[in-house]
């Protein structure tokens, strides 16, 4: 299973990036997410979605941040960032959870936040 996140780069504080993640190697998914972790930090789950429209955010990030599935490609996830902050400075990783076979976790892309 491999899963390949890109979109990541630097912004300005209140412009917006979208993050992408392919997922290959796997037949279906039961979950699809992002997580971050900042310098000094713990990871933390940013955003879920089951399916293709049970969704679930991190409190710092709702109303701002969108988890969504690509409609022609199952396995291509998004996570839409607007109006970023300073604090959403972080890498992001994309993971997916199958029954069959557990969590896999992307690379991480860098996000980077000017003020």
């Amino acid at each position: 299973v491999q899963l390949q996140a890109s979109g990541g780069g630097s912004v300005q504080a209140g412009g917006s990036l979208r993050l992408s993640c392919v997922t290959s190697g796997v037949s279906s998914l039961d979950l699809m997410g992002w997580a971050r972790q900042a310098p000094g930090k713990q990871r933390e789950l940013v955003a879920s979605l089951a399916g293709r429209t049970t969704t679930g955010y991190a409190d710092s990030v709702k109303g701002r941040f969108t988890i969504s599935r690509d409609n022609s490609n199952w396995n291509t996830v998004y996570l839409q960032m607007n109006s970023l902050k300073s604090e959403d400075t972080a890498v992001y990783f994309c993971f997916v959870r199958t029954t069959a076979s557990g969590q896999y976790w992307g690379q991480g892309t860098q996000v980077t936040v000017s003020s």
